[in-house]
């Protein structure tokens, strides 16, 4: 997509940001926390038949232009655009998603480093991930928002620091990536009944006290470490949260199709 000072702009009103914009690790920390408070992690063009194609101009009309939030592929894609055109050095790398003790293949997962006189991972589309940049550090653990990078070798496992040990949720080199090389997997997300994303819908966003999500017909609110859990009413109520809390606007066929896929059986 070809750079623009007004797209540039769009965007940082997008994500509710009107503060310095030198590439330094302040304004990296500052941008990364607002894209993770205004832009929600959802899946539900999955579920609406609309073909997710990997392409920053599709990621920005979709994300800038209509408002809407992605999973990591389209987040993180477009987050690294906006970095570049800030004068960010940015890279993009596969990740490997941990889960019951096992990995997923290569291109699972789209992460983001910066080199800001070290190295800086930036991670906008993994859900319930931390609100900031973490910095790597080898053969040493740093934590920040209760998250941390540990490195080992060429090996990066991004988790949940508690109690001194890191409960693993991806791991990555920091071989360089395009984002072509992704294409692969994000079909497979989006196509495959064995894909997480295929099985049920998903629309969660951080707040400043926690995190509201939409996980099915379950509206799940977690405010200062206290978590709570209810049914959705129904069409009505699914459609003003959608609208009031993640800022998306669908129709009501669109609505009463996503209700469908949480009563289908795979949810």
């Amino acid at each position: 997509m070809d750079p623009s000072p007004s797209r540039v702009a769009d965007y940082l009103d997008r994500i509710g940001y009107d503060g310095p914009a030198a590439a330094t690790p302040e304004t990296l920390t500052r941008i990364h926390r607002a894209h993770m408070l205004a832009v929600p992690f959802e899946n539900l063009d999955i579920h609406l038949g609309v073909p997710i194609v990997l392409s920053v101009p599709a990621f920005y009309e979709k994300i800038v232009t209509r408002r809407r939030g992605g999973f990591c592929y389209e987040l993180n894609g477009l987050f690294a655009w906006l970095l570049a055109q800030l004068g960010f050095p940015v890279t993009l790398h596969s990740a490997r998603v941990t889960s019951s003790g096992r990995l997923s293949p290569e291109f699972d997962h789209l992460v983001l480093s910066v080199a800001l006189g070290g190295r800086w991972i930036a991670d906008v589309g993994f859900g319930d991930s931390s609100l900031v940049p973490l910095p790597i550090v080898p053969a040493r653990t740093r934590s920040a928002d209760g998250y941390a990078i540990h490195v080992r070798g060429e090996v990066c496992t991004m988790g949940w620091w508690s109690h001194g040990f890191l409960d693993p949720r991806y791991l990555f080199t920091l071989a360089p990536r395009r984002l072509d090389e992704f294409e692969a997997r994000c079909e497979f997300q989006q196509t495959s009944p064995e894909s997480h994303f295929t099985q049920n819908t998903i629309c969660s966003r951080a707040t400043r006290s926690g995190r509201i999500s939409l996980a099915g017909g379950t509206l799940i609110v977690t405010a200062e470490g206290t978590r709570t859990e209810r049914a959705i009413g129904g069409l009505e109520e699914y459609g003003s949260l959608l609208r009031n809390d993640f800022g998306i606007e669908l129709t009501d066929g669109e609505i009463e199709r996503l209700m469908r896929a949480h009563r289908s059986p795979a949810a």
